[in-house]
């Protein structure tokens, strides 16, 4: 499914008289860099509409498509309007294209990071989604690898399994490790207070909770201090922002 009038829609809606600037997402649901994108090129239409705007945007991805649109962000970059955040799950390149197979590769990633810093686009990483038993362990040597490309900051998520994502991993685990399965999900539940794979309360959904999940977070907090990941960082300006004008969107109203 795709949405071809996104951009076109997107001006519209900014141009409104009483449209009010604030962060957008790009995008905090689905990764706004999916393969497709390269032939699309729905995201870039969009960051074309915001980056002539100068309205802020966080664009959040797995992919090393983001440094294709470095021409459009770096110009709202330099008036504190836009950031990207990379997730980065693994260094181990086996590992990461069983979990995401059509994502780029860790080094990839790294390297958006680097381009991105190198055109003064503020670059976070977001350790996501650590899987206890599987990946946990690389959270030191992630951050440092992030810090040696130029990363600003760093945040992390713990895996989720909700409703039928539950079934959908542990199918995966049977297919990629076999074996491993049921110490796997037994170490995601020890982070959970509740026992259970999945925690809505908002607050603990992204963190976990009890002492194992407290454990993670102090692992988490001292690598990030170690390597300088931990700095505070302004939210982005919408005093920049000018409303999209013109014959062709008067016509569109």
């Amino acid at each position: 499914m795709v949405k071809p009038e996104a951009a076109n829609l997107l001006e519209l809606a900014l141009s409104r008289k009483h449209w009010e600037p604030k962060t957008l997402a790009c995008s905090g649901v689905t990764d706004c860099y999916q393969p497709v994108e390269k032939r699309l090129e729905i995201t870039r239409q969009c960051l074309k509409v915001l980056s002539k705007c100068l309205h802020p945007v966080g664009v959040i991805s797995k992919n090393h498509l983001v440094t294709r649109d470095i021409d459009l962000l770096e110009p709202m970059a330099r008036v504190s309007a836009a950031s990207v955040t990379l997730s980065i799950t693994t260094l181990d390149p086996k590992l990461a294209h069983r979990l995401k197979p059509r994502a780029s590769s860790p080094q990839q990633r790294l390297d958006a990071v680097r381009r991105l810093g190198k055109a003064g686009i503020p670059a976070s990483i977001n350790v996501a989604p650590i899987i206890p038993g599987l990946n946990d362990h690389e959270i030191p040597a992630i951050l440092e690898a992030a810090a040696d490309h130029g990363a600003i900051r760093a945040s992390y998520t713990l895996v989720r399994l909700p409703h039928a994502v539950k079934d959908i991993f542990a199918h995966w685990l049977e297919d990629f490790l076999p074996g491993h399965k049921e110490k796997i999900l037994g170490r995601i539940r020890e982070f959970r207070e509740t026992g259970s794979l999945n925690e809505t309360e908002f607050g603990n959904r992204m963190r976990g909770s009890g002492r194992a999940a407290e454990d993670l977070r102090t692992l988490f907090m001292v690598s990030r201090k170690r390597h300088g990941l931990d700095r505070v960082i302004p939210p982005l300006e919408t005093t920049h922002f000018t409303p999209p004008q013109g014959r062709q969107l008067e016509l569109a109203w």
